[in-house]
């Protein structure tokens, strides 16, 4: 008498169950340095979104109106503090630098820095304003 059992061993039923638990820690990983990625996208955005607001406000200043760093700059707090994004407050510190070139040209530097997972992040802007002679 032959005997045809059909069906899975309980050996083979663990092992099928390891081979998919390995996949799908291994999705689970990959939908996590995605997510990781996108709000150090997001967070370099809005430091770039504050860089931009600086130096928009210190270009439409008048070049007499900008004064020149003398020493070391300090860092300025932002005015509006803490900005919101994703859900997440992230606070951004900016340095604003600015340099006489010539005697009609001054250089704006606008540092915006920023923390992410223990590691600082830096953007930088630069810009030249200068006046006319008439």
């Amino acid at each position: 008498m032959i005997s045809n059992n059909q069906g899975f061993t309980l050996i083979e039923f663990l092992v099928a169950i390891v081979i998919l638990m390995v996949g799908l820690l291994g999705m689970l990983q990959g939908i996590n340095l995605a997510m990781e990625k996108s709000m150090e996208n997001v967070f370099r955005n809005e430091g770039l979104r504050v860089a931009d607001d600086l130096m928009m406000a210190k270009r439409n200043k008048s070049f007499a109106a900008l004064s020149t760093t003398i020493a070391s700059p300090a860092w300025v707090t932002l005015p509006s503090g803490p900005r919101y994004t994703r859900g997440v407050y992230k606070n951004y510190s900016a340095q604003q630098i600015v340099n006489l070139t010539t005697p009609q040209t001054k250089e704006v530097i606008i540092n915006v820095s920023w923390n992410y997972r223990k590691q600082r992040n830096t953007h930088s802007v630069s810009s030249f304003v200068s006046t006319t002679q008439q």
